[in-house]
């Protein structure tokens, strides 16, 4: 995908008049909108401030690429915009921002914006073409700058491809990646070559990116090269440069130390790299996060491949019961409840299936994310174990970084051994004693967890009233304190954690106050838009409906670019409305047996027409309290 392409003249700000992050991004949504390129500002501006959450999107040197791959789009554009003053973008060397490239690609471009973020990259590694972009003082000028860059880039690979085979000049190859495998893998990639040219050394350059790996160095690569740089913040294949002197650096030194690294992998100061069997990984030396950082990492890992089951089981699982609810039980078969009829007994039977895996699944890929593959089995073993000891989910919870860390103490006992043995550890050393050593801490550790399990569940089964109405407004308040964010995820997976233990009974109270709170910021700006639309631009009353759909989906995060807009106002607004409804909630004994659905579970609700008043009670509490913060807005 060439730059060029996506460039336009109708597309370009040559003067921004935004002087903040938030400013210049809506400054530039609107001219997209203008020029007929996406169809809604809303859903696109939404698109590009969650891409900001994740990461800063300015690179630094007086460049920043927002960008977002969003069903508003209807054509692939990059939009380029310049201030002559800079703006504080939050770029990640602190510098202000004078150039914008904004990328937009529709959700079916097969990674249209990513190949436009990796071609931009290339470019803007020339100090000169930046230079005079920001001279630039028509569109017509930015596009043939563009154009010119484009043409001398081209040619310039095409020499470069010879260098490789010059067996006169000294070889080394290298990896480049970064977590998002946009700009810095290529960046990265072009300062390695650039600086290898101007000391007339040969490099090779694979590149672990959004376009997937590319230029994969061959065997052969490896073994006549006289040393391998890693300039990567990701996984990456490690196991092959064994033997190899090897300089393992962050993707930011590819691009700023280039020339340091270049002569450290010449050099033999470089250490020799030694494969142990262990997870190919560019972290395993260079490890960056706190520790509660990585322990939610971990944790998210788990959670993340454990929803799918809890949700498709979950929610068949309810099925079975609604049948028989539905086809009607005898008062005196009542326990048979969602298994008495043949078709609820089948359905109970695929759910139960599917849900069974629930905790084994959530240990297993905990201890994967600690210790890799090695840790999968140890960490099944671990879930299963806290599943028919009784220790639920907290004790697979517990089992999953116990598995993961009994690992990664056997990599280190076991790394004395001689070589020849490298093969025979992952296929019998790993799974045998990991498991072995593994169990043998779950039989024990599952005592005090099964006790304090069942104490829970008889905790949670007991609340009502005032009891269950506190804990209820306090998850669905966390639900509205950071929307989508750690404290909203708390919540979210303490309410998981309690079906399994409460679906048989009819489900769980706390995940329909955790359900409820989550609806209820986004219904409530759709409220907002509707009851006080002199306090709301004209976009934002537009984005009410949509916010009405992602409400009534459960989809919370709906409600983060009004948030973001205005925190101080919008948050606590959200939380008042979120806590009623999981205070009504929880008081009122409502029980969910499922963990996610929104509106389209409200079936396997067990009072379904309350549990809607007291959304929008919540729902429509908030829409008041930021109707009454919120100034009015001067259009």
């Amino acid at each position: 995908m060439k730059v060029i392409e996506l460039l336009s003249a109708d597309c370009m700000i040559m003067e921004l008049q935004g002087t903040t992050k938030s400013d210049v991004i809506k400054e530039m949504v609107e001219k997209l909108y203008g020029a007929g390129r996406i169809n809604n500002q809303e859903t696109f501006e939404a698109g590009i401030i969650a891409r900001e959450k994740q990461t800063s999107t300015g690179l630094g040197d007086g460049i920043a690429m927002p960008h977002s791959k969003n069903a508003a789009v209807v054509k692939p554009t990059v939009l380029f915009a310049k201030s002559s003053q800079g703006v504080d973008y939050e770029s990640l060397d602190g510098q202000p921002t004078f150039l914008f490239f904004m990328i937009a690609a529709p959700e079916g471009a097969n990674d249209t914006h990513l190949e436009a973020l990796a071609g931009l990259s290339r470019l803007l590694l020339n100090p000169a073409l930046i230079g005079q972009l920001k001279e630039a003082d028509s569109a017509e000028t930015v596009i043939n700058l563009f154009d010119k860059a484009q043409k001398a880039y081209d040619a310039e690979q095409l020499k470069d491809a010879a260098n490789v085979d010059d067996s006169s000049r000294p070889f080394v190859v290298a990896v480049t990646a970064c977590p998002t495998g946009i700009a810095h893998t290529y960046m990265a990639e072009d300062a390695l070559k650039n600086k290898a040219k101007e000391m007339n050394v040969s490099i090779k350059v694979e590149t672990n990116g959004s376009e997937g790996v590319k230029h994969r160095l061959s065997k052969e690569d490896i073994e006549k090269a006289s040393g391998v740089i890693i300039a990567a913040d990701k996984n990456v294949e490690m196991a092959r440069f064994d033997g190899k002197h090897l300089v393992n650096r962050p993707v930011s030194d590819g691009i700023k130390k280039s020339e340091e690294l270049i002569n450290l992998a010449m050099s033999d100061s470089a250490p020799v790299y030694h494969h142990d069997g262990s997870k190919d990984s560019a972290e395993e030396e260079s490890s960056s996060g706190s520790v509660g950082s990585q322990i939610y990492k971990h944790l998210m890992n788990g959670i993340s491949h454990m929803l799918p089951f809890v949700i498709g089981g979950g929610i068949i699982i309810a099925l079975s019961f609604m049948v028989d609810q539905f086809m009607g039980v005898p008062q005196d078969s009542l326990h048979k409840l969602g298994s008495y009829h043949q078709l609820a007994a089948q359905l109970n039977t695929i759910g139960g299936a599917a849900f069974g895996f629930m905790l084994p699944v959530l240990a297993g890929f905990i201890a994967s994310s600690i210790s890799d593959r090695p840790g999968l089995v140890a960490g099944f073993a671990a879930g299963a174990l806290a599943n028919t000891g009784g220790a639920g989910f907290l004790g697979a919870l517990l089992g999953g970084f116990i598995a993961g860390y009994v690992i990664e103490f056997l990599r280190k006992i076991l790394k004395g051994l001689p070589k020849s043995l490298d093969g025979i550890k992952a296929i019998l050393f790993y799974p045998l004693l990991g498991v072995l050593i593994t169990g043998a801490i779950m039989l024990v550790i599952n005592v005090p967890m099964a006790a304090i399990n069942t104490g829970l569940n008889s905790f949670l089964n007991g609340l009502s009233g005032g009891n269950a109405a506190l804990l209820g407004a306090l998850l669905g308040g966390m639900m509205a304190v950071d929307l989508g964010g750690p404290i909203n995820k708390a919540a979210y997976v303490f309410g998981t954690g309690t079906l399994a233990a409460t679906v048989a009974t009819g489900g769980s109270p706390m995940m329909a106050a955790v359900m409820a709170g989550g609806m209820v910021p986004p219904l409530a700006i759709a409220i907002a838009t509707l009851l006080f639309k002199d306090k709301f631009s004209k976009k934002d009353k537009d984005a009410g409906l949509t916010n009405l759909v992602m409400g009534f989906s459960f989809i919370t995060e709906g409600a983060i670019p009004f948030a973001a807009s205005d925190p101080l106002k919008m948050i606590p607004s959200f939380m008042v409305g979120s806590a009623l409804a999981g205070g009504l909630v929880g008081g009122a004994g409502i029980k969910l047996m499922a963990p996610h659905g929104g509106i389209f579970v409200i079936m396997l609700v067990n009072k379904p027409i309350l549990y809607l008043v007291f959304i929008l009670i919540g729902s429509l509490v908030s829409a008041l309290v930021l109707g009454l913060l919120k100034k009015k807005v001067v259009e």
